[in-house]
């Protein structure tokens, strides 16, 4: 029996929601299509026929997850457009560390996306340079485009390893999970302040 296309839409939603929380949780590798699909409320070839293979299923779970994390931190702030020292404030507390599930997929998946598929990696580069592009307007005119762009880069990888790190460690020493945290902040401000003072690129 053909499922009506609102019904479809919905299931395809379902899959990828279910799958962006597996993926983020437990890793991609550590998660089966079959598992999803349960997880989804939907049998294993209703998945396939949405996606032609996992390698598809994760490549656009990333970027569901993504999206929608990205959705709701630029709706919160729509008022104004946030500074690079409250963006360091987001991208480096307590809540993006504990937050695995609903945290951000590239922190969640880093490790492991250079073992994926081209796919994976080409939307886990998209996302890596929008939120390099957002640094980079919160730290406006008082940088040279070269610096702005290279302080932004460094600032979201620095977040991807400080995040991993701390939670790495956080179950058997709380300190250092939040020490990880606050250092990183710390000197990511210290570099935004000596790139400011300094002329040369």
């Amino acid at each position: 029996m053909r499922v009506p296309k609102e019904r479809a839409v919905e299931n395809r939603v379902s899959l990828l929601q279910a799958a962006s929380r597996l993926f983020r949780e437990r890793g991609i590798d550590g998660v089966g299509v079959a598992e999803v699909a349960r997880a989804a409320g939907l049998t294993h070839g209703a998945l396939y026929a949405h996606f032609p293979s996992k390698e598809a299923l994760a490549a656009e779970a990333f970027s569901h997850g993504f999206n929608a994390n990205l959705a709701a931190a630029q709706g919160a702030k729509r008022e104004r457009q946030p500074t690079f020292e409250e963006h360091l404030d987001d991208l480096l507390s307590l809540d993006a560390r504990d937050g695995i599930a609903v945290g951000c997929p590239m922190t969640a998946s880093a490790s492991e996306v250079a073992r994926q598929g081209e796919a994976v990696s080409a939307n886990f580069a998209d996302a890596f340079e929008q939120v390099v592009k957002i640094l980079e307007v919160s730290l406006g005119d008082a940088l040279t485009p070269v610096k702005r762009r290279r302080l932004a880069v460094s600032t979201v990888a620095a977040k991807i390893g400080a995040i991993a790190v701390s939670r790495a460690v956080a179950k058997s020493n709380c300190a250092l999970a939040d020490e990880v945290l606050t250092a990183t902040k710390r000197t990511m401000l210290k570099v935004r302040k000596a790139e400011t003072t300094t002329r040369r690129d």
